[in-house]
């Protein structure tokens, strides 16, 4: 059985200036550079616009995006990581919600039963209520038949999280989700890094 038509999309509205993400890392084909250590010498050389507007699909915070952006040239992939970690480790309550702002659901796959697409709608509603954003979740190394279960599990796990402590674990699947995409946008993921 595929998803009713009756219901609604897990997407939030697309922020006019960045194209939507999901939070399973993915980038548009477009950006995506070849697998060598050139492409870490292009987003060390490259305008610094053309820098932040890489960096905003990865995790829309400009803080994050200034600081990665300010302090370039990276001699290696390692020291990028480490900046974008802790980057992501300084980010203030208002930058979470900002990054927040730009994130959506994870995208379930086509074949997916209804009642799974409604029980995702009805555990995301109840954690949207209770903290106020979208709820996110890192689900790299995850089989793909399995990201449904780790998403729901996690909804109703974090559920019980009093804010502060969901605010440190968001901050910290927001960093996950920042390395991944990063990752993804140099190419580097899947070449052994």
């Amino acid at each position: 059985m595929t998803r009713g038509s009756t219901l609604p999309a897990h997407r939030l509205p697309q922020l006019p200036d960045l194209p939507g993400r999901v939070a399973i890392p993915a980038l548009p084909e477009q950006s995506r550079t070849s697998r060598s250590p050139k492409s870490l010498d292009a987003f060390n050389t490259a305008p610094a616009d053309d820098i932040r507007h890489t960096l905003l699909n990865c995790l829309h915070s400009h803080r994050w995006t200034r600081r990665l952006t300010d302090h370039r040239p990276y001699p290696d992939l390692d020291a990028l990581l480490a900046a974008s970690d802790e980057a992501s480790y300084d980010l203030t309550p208002g930058d979470l919600a900002e990054a927040l702002a730009g994130e959506s659901l994870p995208v379930l796959p086509d074949d997916t039963y209804e009642a799974a697409h409604m029980a995702l709608d009805a555990a995301h509603a109840a954690y949207e209520a209770r903290f106020g954003h979208v709820f996110v979740i890192c689900v790299d190394g995850v089989a793909p038949d399995e990201v449904l279960d780790h998403v729901l599990a996690g909804i109703r796990s974090r559920l019980t999280n009093d804010p502060e402590e969901e605010r440190v674990v968001v901050a910290e699947e927001l960093r996950r989700l920042a390395r991944g995409r990063l990752l993804d946008a140099l190419s580097f993921r899947g070449a052994g890094l």
